[in-house]
């Protein structure tokens, strides 16, 4: 008797030692998801000295990323189906490194191709990312999300802080302080190493049994296609998409446009930011209680009607009482930090399976990173049209009001048929 039952805790202790690997990878890939974008902006006027870059030409140099994301993200999901999930990311974590490495090496056509190649490489690990968590972590959804959202935030916070100190430590400068972030890719790169001998690809089911799609060590039909409806065709699929993509604008918005809000108030910089930081770091407190809250409600929809709600306080609050502007880039934080853990949960929680969740997320992402892109630019240009900020913030006031009225719809507690 005790012969035929001694596998079975050999079996479950090789799977609970490949899910921690797994959740371990997906932090370390999380960490990697902003870091080489969010290192640029402090350093960016050295960038714009040394290679001669007019303003036009820097301002490309930041949203180039940012169309990436939205040029490659709905081809990621096709990325997965061909190669599996896990070789799919490792081949980006790879292109990432290279991509890092070439922004950094003299050479003008080097910054310019670097920076596309890790903008590529970002827009595949942002939509296949969710994917796996969907498969490897369906019952802990919002907690691993809210989790990694976390870890994103924190590496993006230190990538931006460090950014200036790396590039005065050596003559190197600016060029240190980008290519420095490609260990951290080769890094993550090797703890998922032992992820790339699987090759997942969605089973032709119509959902997937929660057992099963945990124990993702059983290979998979190559090829096969998920049952289910597209999400471009589903009222769900784009509630889901412009709630991501109207929190991606007011994130990008911000992260462009509040330090110089606050100049116009007269702010210093030194002091404006000290406020970045503050935001950054009330964004990963807002990521974990939307982790956090996510999986004690049978639907979403208080969450997404709170957390904009920071958002809609802090535009008032810029608008109205400037000399309060700490307090608002706390309440901003917190707002960007819960719904983007909510809108990234919303992939895997409004999906039958990880082949539906990959699909909604390259379509979010897509129109989402369209969006963002966008979305700075168009704040930018209300600015210099109307020579004031008021027109802009309204604006952002606006679209905060939408995120809850999409969130409302999105949030609701049911899937993608």
């Amino acid at each position: 008797m005790s012969s035929t039952a001694a596998p079975a805790p050999a079996s479950t202790s090789a799977r609970a030692v490949r899910s921690g690997l797994v959740f371990v990878g997906v932090l370390l890939i999380a960490a990697n998801l902003r870091a080489s974008i969010t290192t640029v902006g402090p350093v960016l006027d050295d960038v714009q000295r040394d290679l001669r870059l007019g303003s036009v030409e820097a301002s490309v140099l930041i949203s180039l990323p940012l169309l990436a994301f939205a040029v490659v993200s709905p081809l990621a999901p096709a990325l997965a189906r061909r190669f599996g999930i896990e070789r799919t990311l490792g081949l980006a974590l790879g292109l990432l490194a290279v991509g890092i490495v070439l922004r950094s090496l003299p050479g003008l056509a080097l910054l310019w191709i670097g920076t596309a190649a890790l903008g590529v490489a970002i827009a595949i690990l942002n939509v296949v990312l969710p994917a796996l968590v969907k498969r490897d972590f369906p019952h802990r959804i919002g907690q691993v999300t809210g989790l990694y959202s976390a870890v994103q935030s924190v590496f993006a916070a230190l990538a931006a802080g460090l950014a200036v100190p790396i590039a005065g430590s050596s003559e190197s400068g600016w060029r240190l302080a980008f290519g420095i972030w490609a260990g951290l890719a080769i890094i993550a790169l090797g703890v998922f190493a032992p992820q790339l001998r699987l090759r997942s690809v969605p089973e032709d089911t119509d959902a997937t049994d929660a057992t099963d799609a945990t124990d993702a060590t059983t290979p998979v039909v190559p090829g096969a296609a998920a049952a289910g409806r597209s999400p471009w065709r589903t009222a769900l699929g784009w509630q889901v998409t412009l709630f991501m993509g109207l929190q991606s604008v007011s994130y990008y918005v911000l992260v462009t446009w509040l330090a110089s809000i606050e100049h116009a108030d007269g702010i210093g910089a030194a002091t404006a930011g000290l406020h970045q930081l503050l935001f950054n770091a009330f964004a990963i407190a807002g990521s974990l209680a939307s982790a956090t809250l996510i999986p004690r409600f049978s639907d979403q929809r208080l969450i997404a009607a709170t957390a904009p709600l920071f958002l809609v306080a802090a535009v008032l609050g810029l608008l109205l009482a400037p000399e309060l502007a700490a307090v608002w880039a706390c309440l901003a934080g917190i707002a960007g930090g819960g719904t983007i853990v909510l809108g990234l949960s919303l992939f895997g929680l409004r999906t039958r399976d990880h082949t539906q969740a990959a699909a909604l997320s390259g379509m979010a992402q897509s129109i989402g990173y369209l969006l963002a892109a966008a979305g700075p630019l168009a704040i930018g240009a209300l600015h210099d049209a109307t020579s004031s900020w008021t027109t802009a913030l309204v604006t952002l006031l606006a679209i905060a009001i939408a995120q809850i009225v999409f969130g409302l719809f999105a949030a609701r507690d049911r899937v993608i048929g």
